[in-house]
């Protein structure tokens, strides 16, 4: 059994402890040494960067044992599941990096024989059908201190029951009138196991099923017995559903036959990161009040949305490896996934050249109407990505930040009387500048360049403490860019009993401008990722069509939550 490193589990070494109890399954030679995992997704919204830890670790652990792993949609409650949910995740899935090779399932699959078992379930005298509304249901629950009381029709007869129970089916009651609820302890310290819900009606389409049900079991219930049903031996889930476990055990044993493959149920903690919302349902909420423009808006935790925005599947399994395993919850910052997508960035995207607050400089003493192609590298970081060649001329832009007319001690940027080095061209010395008139902003320099300091010139070496990006103005393509922030200006936007998360919504999350950008760029495809030199990481959004650029800023070149100035 290799692993992704080619080292057997003996040689491996356990980096977590869930790594540690699946070694010690196989080596017990449980389940005939087998690993088999899932992920059982809720198609009831996109997946987000805390599925994404999850996902990781379902595939990987299976991977690194030699196993499988199945991806299965636990879609048990047709109100609030769609197809299009479906089609999100396993996209999202494909993108990360991972392939369930075809074993893909959904709890759907198992109506007939979830539903026969709790017909067993029922002839054992371990389940009943309940008349009481559902408020009334949770009152008699009692508090973990407070035994709860037992329902008036816990002791109907079995055959009583099951005769219920079949014309639920049937459609013959409506909604919320009847239940079918597991018969354990009402006075058990764990609250899960006083008598839970197992069947409700619900007499809604379902998005494969359509109109042949109108029962549908709980979630509890059918999880663990659809794992049973597809042969996983290991049921790893986050740690909220850590009290789930005794049921998901007792439902087993209704059913459980000797020989068979039996899941184990392990819990880890779920990747929580600062500034975000993980509740799919408020996530929900911000798309559907408009607060996004949906569920792929670059701001959003989403998969889909990040993908987007233009982080890359390696970032963000670097950075779930990188915060590890652990059995207590805690919070991520958010810094550290944003480190994690910069440093791939750093060695895949190609440089390239964008002005985002454009300042006209006229080089005087360059000759009016040449054009000259100068060779630039497109990635120091990685040689095979070679050189391109960008255009040079009179007119150029260069961001309005690089130029003060009293400028502080070092500055090294352009300065009356000062030169600095233009990225990949030449120096240049401004030598004045114009004002205008209504506004007092400087509106254009004139600089003098130098040729003998070009690249392979005389003066190629000449020291200068400042080079700065530019853009050849009858050249330059006109672009919009989306400087996307942190949705959220509150570390714990869903940390406060006494607020909506929505009042931590950031009103400068997203800014929206125009820049002008090298000629090559025109070429750039959805989701291409570049570098605008000394300004940032990027992409080329969805939105682009030709004669239309849209670029995203993806993230600063610093780590740091930056007000970025355009």
């Amino acid at each position: 059994m290799a692993t992704n490193n080619g080292e057997s589990p003996e040689e491996k070494k356990i980096q977590n402890f869930l790594e540690q109890l699946v070694e010690e399954d196989v080596k017990a030679g449980k389940n005939s040494g087998k690993v088999h995992t899932r992920f059982p997704p809720e198609p009831n919204g996109y997946l987000h960067i805390g599925h994404a830890k999850a996902i990781c670790i379902d595939f990987g652990m299976a991977r690194d044992f030699g196993g499988k792993t199945n991806l299965r949609f636990d879609d048990t409650n047709p109100t609030k599941e769609e197809t299009e949910y479906v089609d999100s995740i396993k996209e999202d899935i494909r993108w990360l990096g991972f392939d369930w090779e075809g074993r893909e399932f959904f709890a759907s699959d198992y109506f007939e024989h979830l539903y026969q078992w709790a017909i067993q379930i029922i002839k054992a005298g371990n389940a009943y059908i309940d008349d009481q509304s559902s408020e009334l249901i949770a009152d008699q629950k009692g508090s973990p201190t407070v035994p709860g009381k037992e329902s008036p029709y816990r002791k109907r007869s079995v055959a009583e029951n099951l005769d219920l129970f079949e014309r639920m089916r049937k459609g013959e009651f409506e909604e919320g009138s009847k239940v079918l609820r597991a018969k354990i302890d009402m006075a058990s310290p764990n609250m899960h196991l006083r008598d839970p819900l197992m069947y409700r009606i619900l007499k809604k389409p379902h998005h494969r099923t359509g109109d042949a049900w109108c029962i549908y079991p709980m979630y509890d219930y059918a999880h663990g017995q659809s794992d049973y049903i597809e042969g996983i031996t290991h049921s790893l889930c986050t740690l909220e559903f850590e009290v789930h476990r005794p049921l998901y055990n007792w439902f087993l044993d209704q059913v459980y036959e000797e020989g068979k493959a039996r899941p184990r149920q392990i819990e880890f903690a779920r990747l929580n990161l600062s500034y975000t919302i993980m509740s799919k349902r408020k996530l929900l909420e911000l798309v559907q009040n408009k607060h996004v423009s949906g569920w792929d808006d670059p701001r959003m935790p989403t998969l889909s949305g990040m993908r987007r925005r233009g982080y890359t599947p390696a970032s963000i399994r670097k950075f779930v490896d990188t915060i590890g395993v652990t059995k207590t919850d805690g919070v991520s910052d958010v810094l550290l996934l944003e480190h994690s997508v910069r440093e791939d960035l750093n060695h895949i995207a190609p440089r390239v050249m964008a002005v985002l607050n454009p300042l006209k400089m006229i080089i005087t003493n360059y000759e009016e109407g040449k054009t000259e192609e100068l060779e630039t590298q497109n990635n120091p970081e990685d040689e095979s990505a070679g050189n391109r060649m960008i255009p040079f001329s009179r007119e150029i832009y260069i961001e309005q930040d690089d130029f003060m007319i009293d400028p502080p001690g070092k500055f090294f940027r352009l300065a009356p009387g000062k030169e600095v080095r233009l990225k990949s061209a030449f120096i240049v010395r401004c030598d004045s500048h114009k004002l205008n008139a209504s506004t007092g902003v400087v509106e254009e320099i004139y600089c003098t360049y130098f040729p003998e300091t070009r690249s392979g010139g005389a003066e190629a070496n000449r020291k200068v403490k400042g080079t700065l990006h530019w853009v050849s103005v009858p050249h330059a393509l006109k672009a919009e860019v989306r400087l996307y922030d942190r949705l959220f200006s509150d570390a714990e936007p869903d940390g406060h009993k006494d607020k909506d998360f929505k009042e931590f919504l950031n009103p400068d999350s997203l800014k929206i401008s125009e820049c002008f950008v090298e000629p090559g760029l025109a070429n750039g495809k959805a989701l291409d990722h570049f570098q605008f030199q000394r300004v940032g990481y990027f992409n080329v959004d969805p939105d682009s069509k030709p004669g239309k650029l849209v670029f995203n800023r993806t993230v600063a070149l610093k780590d740091s939550w930056t007000k970025a100035s355009i």
